[in-house]
This record gives C-alpha cells, structure tokens and sequence, in this order.
C-alpha cells in the first residue's frame, strides 16, 4: 500500500468520502487551515500547554473535514479535480499512472518536506522568518502539487 494511500486511509477517505472531499468548501477550508496549526503551535508563549487544545481541535478538524461537506454537482472545478487527481495518485498501484507524472510528484513531496522541516524548526525556535519560510515553501509547494493532480485527474478521466 502506497503512504498516499495510507495517508487517505488515515482521513477515512474511501469511496464517497473522497466525493465529498471533492467539495470545494471541504477543499478551501481544509487549505486554509495550516496559518492556524501556526498560531496554535505559537501561542504556546503566551497560553503555555492549553495550545494543546487548540491544536487538538485543528487535528480534529482535518480529520473530519473530508465527510462534512456534500458530494459536489459537478466535478468541473480545480479544486475538485485536484482532489480526484490525488485519488487516482494514491490508487496508481492498482491503476497506474503516466509515468510522466511521477518524478515531478516526487520533487514535489521532497519540497513539501522540506518546507515543513524548516516550518518545524522556526516554530520550535519561534524564529518568524523561518516559519513564515518554511509556511510559503509548503503553501507554493502544495499548490503546485495540486497543480499537478489536476493534470493527472485530466489524463486518466476519461
């Protein structure tokens, strides 16, 4: 079983939970939430371990947020087709994907790493500028990530 396919295991993502996640609000919101894992993790310089709840609350909210929102209409958005392209990513075990796709997908991921690790350290260090580094890399790099799954959700649709 791929890590992908782990991963969405871990979110309960199967099935129709991965149409409802397709749902731009789920999507957005999900998005939307690391500036908060931030502030959560930050805010233990000025509330001390209560910022466990609040980061609790946000590791909750990524764990639900996939089966809150209804199986959108359509499936035309980008948002949309990025999360069907990522379906299709965490299946390509058993539906293979171009190959095409493949090193830029790994390229992505080591980015993405990369700018967590240096999120991680200026959290730990509460250096700003590393974390707001380390928060862009990870933004820039997941967008083009997305990016991608859409292309990947454009070539094995049909």
């Amino acid at each position: 079983m791929s890590i992908e396919k782990q991963i969405a295991k871990s979110f309960n993502l199967d099935g129709d939970t991965w149409m409802k996640h397709a749902n731009p609000w789920s999507i957005w919101t999900r998005f939307a939430t690391l500036p908060f894992i931030i502030l959560a993790i930050w805010s233990r310089v000025w509330i001390g371990w209560y910022c466990v709840i609040p980061i609790l609350l946000l590791v909750v909210w990524l764990k639900i947020n996939p089966t809150l929102f209804k199986k959108p209409k359509h499936f035309k958005s980008w948002g949309s087709k990025s999360v069907l392209g990522e379906k299709y990513w965490a299946e390509r075990k058993s539906n293979p994907v171009p190959k095409h796709h493949h090193l830029p997908i790994q390229i992505l991921t080591i980015l993405q790493i990369i700018g967590v690790i240096i999120l991680g350290y200026g959290l730990w260090h509460l250096d700003l500028k590393l974390t707001c580094l380390g928060a862009i890399l990870v933004y820039m790099a997941k967008m083009w990530f997305l990016d991608r799954m859409v292309w990947i959700f454009e070539d094995i649709k049909d």
